[in-house]
C-alpha cells in the first residue's frame, strides 16, 4: 500500500542537498510512502500517483521525533516528591530507590501496560522512535525482566543496571558493581543494544563507570553515559574516551568537556525537561553548537526528575532557555536523536528512510517553539502506518 502526502506547505527533510538550510526545507512539497519507507520527495505538482492520498492543506511536515533518552519501565509515580522539590527541597538521585521498590512489586502486565501507555502518549505528540532504559529493577531478575518487557515495545533498549546502588548493597557498592558486570550483564545483554551508567556523585564514580561500560562493550553493547547532570565530573570525558554514542544531560561542562565533545563523534544529548522539573541550571546548547559539537534533544521521561513525554515541550524549552534556534532544536529532536542512536534510517525524510512522518497543524516548524503547550499534531505515520489521526 502506497500513500502520497501532498500540499505540504513546508517539508523538513534534514537533507541540505534537497532544500534550504540545514533542515533541507522544501516548499509546496509531497512525500510518497511505499512499503514502510520513503519512496519519493519533491514538489507536489510532480508527485507520482499512489494508492492513497493525504492532503496536508499547506501544513508543515517533518520527520517523526527521535527520543533517544527515556526511562519507561516503572511502576508508580512521585508527584509528592515533585511538589516538595518545587517548595524548595533540592533534587538528589535518592528518589530513584522509591521507584525501584514499586517496580519490583509490580506485575509484568502492569509494567507492560504502563510502558505501552507512555509510548502511545509519545506517538500522539509526534515521537516515532523511542529509546528505553532499565534501571528501576537493580537486581539480576528485575533488570532482565525490565529489558525483556521494553524490547516488546521499543526498538532501542538500554541496560542501565548502574542507575544507583540499591539499598541491599548500600554498604558494599563494589559488590554491586561486580554483580552488574557479571551475572546481571550476562542476563541482560541479550535484550539490549546499549549499556549506560549514571556517572555522578551519589551514583557511580569514574573508575566504577569505566568498569561497567567496558564490561558491557565486551558483551557486545555500545556505551552511553549519564554525564555531568548534578555537577562537574568525569562523565563527558569518559564517554568520549570510550567512544560512547552519547553523553546525556551535559548540564555542568568545563571548557575541556566542550572541546572533547566538539572533537568526537559522541553526541551531547540535552534533556531540558529535567532541568525544568528540578529547577537546575539549563545546559548551554549555544556553547556546544558554536564549538562544533553535535547536539540532540530528548525527554528523559521518568517518574521522578522529569515526567514529560513531550518532545514539542522540550523543543520549546531548548529555544527559550538553551539558546537554540527553532531550526537547531527541530534538527536536534529528529536528526540529532538519530545520531545519538547511530541510526541513519530515522530522523530524516529522504528516499530510503523509514517512513516516519509528522504533519503539524501549523504552517511551519517554528510553531513548535512559537506556540508552546498547544497541541499541534495533525497526523503521524510510523514506518508507513498511520498511528495518530
Amino acid at each position: 500500500m502506497s500513500i502520497v502526502i501532498t500540499n505540504i506547505g513546508e517539508l523538513v527533510t534534514n537533507d541540505p542537498g534537497l532544500g534550504e538550510d540545514a533542515l533541507g526545507l522544501l516548499r509546496d512539497a509531497a512525500v510518497v510512502i511505499d512499503g514502510g519507507t520513503v519512496a519519493w520527495v519533491g514538489p507536489t505538482e510532480r508527485a507520482p500517483a499512489a494508492d492513497e492520498q493525504y492532503d496536508a492543506a499547506g501544513r508543515a511536515a517533518l520527520p517523526g521525533f527521535v527520543d533517544s533518552h527515556a526511562h519507561l519501565v516503572f511502576a508508580g509515580e512521585r508527584a509528592e516528591e515533585f511538589a516538595a522539590r518545587m517548595s524548595g527541597r533540592p533534587y538528589t538521585a535518592g528518589g530513584i530507590r522509591t521507584t525501584v521498590a514499586r517496580t519490583r512489586a509490580a506485575s509484568d502486565d502492569d509494567l507492560r501496560a504502563n510502558l505501552r501507555r507512555l509510548v502511545d502518549e509519545m506517538a500522539r505528540q509526534g515521537t516515532t522512535t523511542v529509546e528505553c532504559k532499565s534501571g528501576y529493577g537493580l537486581s539480576v531478575e528485575q533488570e532482565e525482566r525490565s529489558l525483556r518487557i521494553a524490547a516488546e515495545t521499543v526498538d532501542e533498549v538500554t541496560f542501565l543496571g548502574a542507575h544507583v546502588v540499591p539499598p541491599e548493597y548500600a554498604d558494599d557498592p563494589g559488590g554491586y558493581v561486580r554483580l552488574v558486570t557479571n551475572e546481571m550483564l550476562a542476563a541482560c545483554a541479550p535484550h539490549a543494544r546499549w549499556v549506560d551508567v549514571f556517572c555522578e556523585d551519589g551514583a557511580f564514580d569514574a573508575d566504577q563507570s569505566r568498569e561497567i561500560l567496558t564490561a558491557g562493550m565486551r558483551a557486545g553493547l555500545t556505551p552511553r553515559v549519564h554525564a555531568n547532570q548534578l555537577g562537574p565530573g568525569p562523565g563527558v570525558r569518559l564517554a568520549v574516551e570510550l567512544g560512547a554514542a552519547s553523553a546525556d544531560h551535559c548540564t555542568h561542562l568545563t571548557d575541556a568537556d566542550v572541546d572533547a565533545l566538539a572533537s568526537a563523534a559522541t553526541v551531547a544529548t540535552l534533556l531540558p525537561g529535567v532541568d525544568f522539573s528540578t529547577r537546575q541550571p539549563y545546559p548551554d546548547a549555544r556553547r556546544l553548537i558554536d564549538a562544533g559539537a553535535t547536539v540532540a534533544l530528548a525527554t528523559d521521561c521518568n517518574p521522578g526528575s522529569c515526567y514529560t513525554s513531550s518532545m514539542p515541550f522540550c523543543i520549546a524549552l531548548a529555544v527559550r532557555d538553551l539558546r537554540m534556534t527553532p531550526a537547531e532544536a527541530v534538527w536536534a529532536a529528529t536528526a540529532g536523536g538519530a545520531r545519538a542512536l547511530r541510526r541513519d534510517d530515522v530522523g530524516r525524510l529522504t528516499p530510503g528512510a523509514r517512513a516516519d512522518v509528522l504533519v503539524l497543524d501549523a504552517p511551519s516548524h517554528i510553531h513548535l517553539a512559537y506556540r508552546p503547550g498547544v497541541p499541534q499534531v495533525a497526523a503521524v505515520w510510523k514506518a508507513g502506518r498511520r498511528v495518530q489521526a
